[in-house]
């Protein structure tokens, strides 16, 4: 089985439809939207249409697609995001499945164990090994952190696909990856200047910095691993 895993969508619909237009050429089984799916301008209730029309779609919950959880409470772009998507779709997404299992494979957002634990380069072999300990496949796909990554623990391969609306990889352009019998990380350019127009014209809280920071340049990872750790 061939299975596109797209994953940290955040509303933008320019760079989904590029990343769909490519996982359509290359003809798969099925798609796996891996959580984090409309929590961000320029089009949140497109990017759920969209996503929600896929027929060979396994859609997961990410962290921020619980919108109704109190730790949310006064978020700030959460107020206008609800607004756009209204009750039934803001449901939809917080109703989501935690994970999936395709074949041999284990997809979550962020680990087996939550939505929210970071895994990155700089995270400890013990520490991933735990975090896999339970988990009956020998892989496990997530995203969460916008950043690719291939590591391997024991007989346990983790794979993070990255993030098709809002990489963190010091260069533009959506990340996902193709997962068979191997896992082939992709990238895919898309139109960022009409991106980054749209978020700008949004209404967003955040609009100028999410343009100008995440679409027509994103933060590297070295600045991300400052953030993040392991």
């Amino acid at each position: 089985m061939r299975v596109a895993a797209l994953y940290d969508i955040h509303g933008n619909l320019p760079a989904l439809e590029a990343v769909l237009a490519e996982v359509e050429r290359e003809g798969v089984d099925a798609i796996v939207i891996g959580g984090d799916i409309a929590s961000g301008p320029p089009q949140p209730r497109e990017v759920v249409e969209l996503v929600r029309s896929l027929a060979n779609a396994h859609c997961i919950r990410g962290n921020a697609d619980r919108l109704f959880d109190e730790e949310f409470a006064g978020d700030e772009g959460l107020a206008w995001l609800l607004e756009r998507l209204g009750d039934e779709q803001a449901g939809w997404l917080a109703g989501l499945p935690f994970s999936a299992v395709l074949d041999d494979t284990l997809y979550v957002h962020a680990t087996p164990l939550d939505d929210t634990t970071i895994v990155t380069e700089l995270t400890t072999d013990e520490k991933l090994a735990g975090l896999l300990h339970d988990v009956e496949q020998p892989r496990v796909v997530a995203g969460h952190t916008h950043m690719q990554l291939e590591r391997r623990v024991g007989d346990r391969f983790f794979v993070n696909v990255g993030s098709v609306g809002w990489p963190y990889e010091g260069a533009p352009g959506a990340r996902w990856a193709i997962v068979a019998e191997g896992v082939e990380l992709r990238r895919t350019d898309y139109d960022r200047k009409r991106a980054a127009e749209l978020i700008l014209a949004s209404g967003h809280p955040r609009a100028e910095e999410i343009a100008t920071e995440n679409i027509l340049a994103t933060p590297t990872r070295e600045e991300a691993l400052d953030v993040f750790g392991g």
